[in-house]
């Protein structure tokens, strides 16, 4: 650390707090208060906020504890007794190993690093020559957009959970759904309408996302409608059978079932251009499945980790949504816009390969004259990424309409 660097460092800690014992535990405060290289009293305290800030995991060498992640900044600690040498964590990507720091002459090691956007990397801990496998895990870091959070100004809609739906196109499930309804609805202008698939995580982040970007104009007026898969009298998800087969049943589970009860209290708009649809893993092909079945009634469709792959391979292995690569080669272009994200280090297992059936997708897409957008980066079969990129995706998909 250069001289400018270490007078700037103590100008910090004197300005965020006295001692270490009253500095507040983040990722980030964390990092400074390692820098600060505490000993005596001042580690004793800090390593007791570190177990505290990790969890009771801590010191459990069976079970390691997951590093916590702020944005582009990880922080990894490890309570090791009598440890011959720093643990240390090992990315399995090619980057160094991260030796821990020890704090003080405490047990307790650890360790902040600052990343990239959109790093995907698997890692372990390694204490001495042995691997503590049950440490292994996933890190995947990106920086949260400013329209996933509030803003001052932005008129806030209203998030409504709905009764109890019991389904008449998908007889004998029940599920929950909610209505999101955007400020600026007026009752004389009928609205858009957006569904994302897995409702019941939907409605936790969407809605800031569109009170923000309808409040600056860069998206219409939306009604967001967040269906949760059903559930069938025995208890069991119905989710892969309505998100994965081929079929029109889960279109007309919207516009038999769905969009009528909405309509009995806001109204929306029923052109395909002006109706949108997302989903993720099998939530993205049902959203795809949705638009390719009724491109009359929608047009938009954002898919996050789709789950293109033999899923519903049925009787014959050979019905899931793989084929939905050679159809669109074979079948005349139809009018839907399509957003999709994936990562490399997404699925392989019996049912394919996800990288490679996004990929397969994307060229026949390409192929076909399609209007589509395909954002691939390194990450794993989870959300973070689509979130990351939320904004640009529906900048994307609304970017002409009128």
């Amino acid at each position: 650390m250069t001289t400018c660097s270490a007078l700037a460092l103590t100008l910090l800690l004197s300005l965020i707090s006295p001692t270490i014992q009253t500095l507040p535990l983040t990722v980030k405060s964390l990092e400074i208060a390692l820098a600060a290289n505490p000993s005596g009293g001042d580690a004793d305290a800090l390593a007791q906020r570190i177990c505290e800030f990790i969890g009771p995991d801590i010191a459990n060498p069976a079970k390691p504890p997951a590093p916590k992640v702020d944005e582009l900044t990880v922080a990894w600690a490890i309570e090791v007794p009598n440890a011959q040498a720093a643990p240390k964590v090992v990315l399995e990507n090619g980057r160094p190993a991260i030796t821990l720091t020890r704090v003080g002459a405490t047990n307790v090691y650890a360790a902040v690093r600052h990343f990239n956007w959109g790093d995907a990397f698997r890692w372990h801990y390694q204490i001495g020559d042995r691997i503590a496998v049950a440490g292994n895990g996933q890190i995947e870091v990106y920086t949260i957009p400013p329209e996933s959070r509030e803003q001052p100004g932005a008129p806030k809609g209203k998030l409504i959970q709905m009764p109890k739906w019991q389904s008449k196109v998908f007889d004998g499930t029940t599920r929950d759904w909610w209505v999101y309804v955007p400020a600026q609805y007026k009752a004389e202008s009928p609205a858009c309408v957006m569904v994302f698939q897995d409702g019941q995580n939907a409605k936790n982040y969407v809605p800031v996302v569109f009170d923000n970007m309808i409040a600056k104009g860069e998206m219409p007026v939306t009604v967001e409608i967040c269906p949760s898969p059903g559930t069938r009298a025995d208890g069991r998800s119905n989710r892969s059978f309505e998100y994965d087969t081929l079929s029109d049943q889960y279109a007309r589970f919207l516009l038999e079932d769905i969009l009528p009860e909405v309509e009995k209290s806001y109204k929306l708009r029923r052109d395909a251009a002006s109706r949108a649809i997302a989903g993720i893993s099998s939530g993205g092909i049902c959203a795809w499945t949705v638009a390719w079945e009724r491109p009359s009634e929608f047009s938009k469709v954002l898919s996050w980790v789709g789950s293109f792959t033999n899923i519903a391979h049925g009787s014959t292995f050979r019905e899931g949504g793989h084929n939905y690569a050679a159809l669109i080669r074979k079948t005349p272009k139809r009018p839907i816009r399509i957003f999709m994200q994936d990562g490399e280090n997404d699925l392989d297992n019996a049912n394919g390969d996800w990288p490679l059936a996004n990929l397969t997708l994307a060229k026949s897409l390409q192929f076909a004259g399609y209007d589509y957008k395909f954002e691939y980066g390194h990450g794993f079969h989870n959300d973070r990424h689509g979130r990351a990129i939320l904004p640009d995706s529906l900048r994307w998909l609304w970017r002409d309409y009128k």
